[in-house]
């Protein structure tokens, strides 16, 4: 099941266009292969961050039996390793030294771990009163994926680097050796696996946390310039003295026979607090059951097409996604943070927080 698809990034330079093109690759062939499997969870170009670090993975599978993370790497000539780990590669007859992509996802697994052991209580069930195992025990892998033209020296270069080093068109025949899913009947009578595994219950909540992670910086981009432009407009400036009223202020108040109000009026509208215009208007619920009509009796809840609400009254699901209330716009993205669920406009930069 495809969780998130990959972020396309407005971008020029050759290098980075290769380099989306060859994610975009292992993103089709992840696809092809599990789009329809809900014990397989894609998620493409997921960027998050915990304890003050940001860490971003090309590929994130979680399954049954625990997580595979892939860096995709746009090689189009020969790569070498030598035995200190040390990466080489050619480009138009020319070599040059390259970032380990072994070293770097290393890292990111590392972060993702904690990041998952510290929400452990949140994310996994109980049975029977007692807590299942957590992250640490699950199985934990990590793969190279280069592209399918580039050239790979596997003479010299180190063996536990070659096992995690695959051409796109091969990655999918590593991942599915690597988690070796079998029927759930043959998994409850065989004794040789004794690899802990995920419920789909887990499974499903596992996917909606990672989900909530994720930053979007496409969506704070756009979301942020708007509403600050709105912000700037709704604050008028204050309204200058009248000429004759300006020495009154100095002076103090006149007599009782001079005309008073004038000058109380204006400067009210100087102490005034300045009020903002909402982001959102909250006249009505933006989101109800599509079906009965139902405003609040839902469970929120993740599927293939993302996030919706399941209607107590009727039993029938809606999407969150809805048009914009502002502008109409169809351009809308739904985010989770916790328990909070909060429609963006992109084109208008709308945003309120619907559950």
């Amino acid at each position: 099941m495809i969780l998130k698809t990959k972020t396309l990034q407005m971008t020029k330079t050759p290098q980075t266009i290769a380099g989306q093109k060859q994610e975009q690759d292992v993103a089709f062939f992840l696809r092809r292969a599990f789009k329809d499997n809900p014990e397989v969870l894609v998620i493409n170009d997921f960027k998050f961050s915990f304890n003050d670090e940001t860490a971003q993975i090309d590929h994130l599978i979680v399954y049954t039996y625990g997580f595979v993370l892939i860096e995709s790497k746009s090689i189009k000539g020969h790569v070498k390793v030598n035995n200190q780990g040390e990466w080489t590669r050619s480009y138009n007859s020319q070599w040059s030294g390259m970032s380990s992509p072994i070293k770097q996802v290393e890292l990111q697994q590392a972060l993702l771990k904690e990041m998952l052991m510290h929400h452990r209580n949140d994310i996994l069930s109980k049975l029977l009163g007692i807590k299942q195992q957590g992250f640490n025990g699950r199985c934990w892998h990590y793969l190279c994926a280069v592209s399918s033209n580039a050239v790979i020296d596997r003479k010299t270069m180190p063996k536990e680097i070659s096992e995690k080093l695959y051409k796109t068109e091969f990655l999918v025949d590593e991942l599915k050796s690597i988690m070796n899913l079998k029927h759930k009947l043959i998994r409850f009578i065989s004794v040789a696996d004794t690899r802990p595994d995920f419920n789909q219950q887990e499974l499903d909540s596992i996917g909606q946390f990672l989900i909530s992670q994720h930053i979007d910086s496409n969506i704070q981009q756009v979301v942020t310039a708007p509403a600050q432009l709105k912000q700037t407009q709704a604050i008028p400036k204050r309204p200058e003295l009248e000429p004759e009223l300006k020495p009154e202020l100095e002076q103090g108040p006149k007599p009782a026979s001079a005309p008073t109000h004038h000058l109380a009026q204006s400067t009210a509208a100087i102490l005034a607090p300045v009020a903002v215009v909402a982001l959102a208007p909250d006249q009505q619920p933006i989101l109800s059951c599509k079906h009965c009509g139902e405003p609040a009796q839902y469970t929120p809840m993740y599927g293939k097409f993302g996030y919706y609400i399941n209607c107590n009254q009727c039993s029938k699901n809606t999407s969150m996604k809805q048009p914009c209330p502002q502008c109409m716009s169809k351009n809308t993205k739904v985010t989770k943070r916790k328990d909070t669920y909060t429609l963006n406009c992109v084109d208008c930069g709308f945003e309120k927080q619907i559950i």
